[in-house]
């Protein structure tokens, strides 16, 4: 019998996945966007990170509560240990990209003269003590992190892709009905 997840972690992980996609797109599209469109995609690249973010706390602590299905029988144990790895490295993943960039953007030098709104809904907070430190310091803060952003979004491309390379494999390749197990559908 094909054992799924639970609705809730159907749902955030294909939110997530979605949210994902969006960010990257934006990333690659700004350099090419009219001056005046820049920032409207800055904000809304910054507003899907930090609800990336808390989205995969929600998923983080639901996972906590709710052990995933088994892996279907029959995974070479190399294929188990990869799997293994290319998940929590997706989860570490979700977690520094977004803080990374909160931390570059609170450290921003402009910061305190441009708040950032949240889907331009409200006002959401930037690090304080990060803003708080001397402009040199806040420049070298910036600078170091917005570099590690950067390096960080290959390994979610790197990460991304051996999770679809996997899937796609057990799914056609070896016709294990992976997708189904993060599909909705009869149990």
């Amino acid at each position: 019998m094909l054992q799924r997840y639970t609705p809730v972690a159907i749902v955030l992980h294909w939110i997530i996945a979605v949210l994902i996609v969006a960010n990257v797109l934006l990333a690659w599209t700004w350099p090419n966007l009219a001056d005046v469109q820049v920032r409207p995609a800055i904000d809304l690249h910054k507003s899907i990170g930090i609800t990336i973010l808390g989205l995969a706390l929600l998923r983080i602590l639901w996972r906590l509560g709710h052990r995933p299905p088994p892996l279907p029988q029959g995974y070479a144990r190399w294929e188990v240990a990869a799997s293994h790895i290319v998940h929590w490295g997706l989860y570490l993943i979700l977690f520094a990209m977004p803080l990374t960039g909160w931390i570059m953007d609170s450290a921003y030098k402009d910061a305190a003269s441009h708040p950032m709104f949240l889907y331009g809904l409200f006002e959401w907070p930037r690090l304080g003590f990060i803003m708080a430190l001397d402009p040199a310091t806040k420049k070298a803060v910036h600078d170091g992190f917005g570099e590690a952003h950067e390096i960080i979004a290959y390994g979610v491309y790197a990460l991304v892709a051996l999770h679809l390379a996997g899937a796609i494999k057990h799914q056609w390749l070896d016709r294990s009905q992976e997708l189904q197990r993060m599909w909705f559908g009869r149990r």
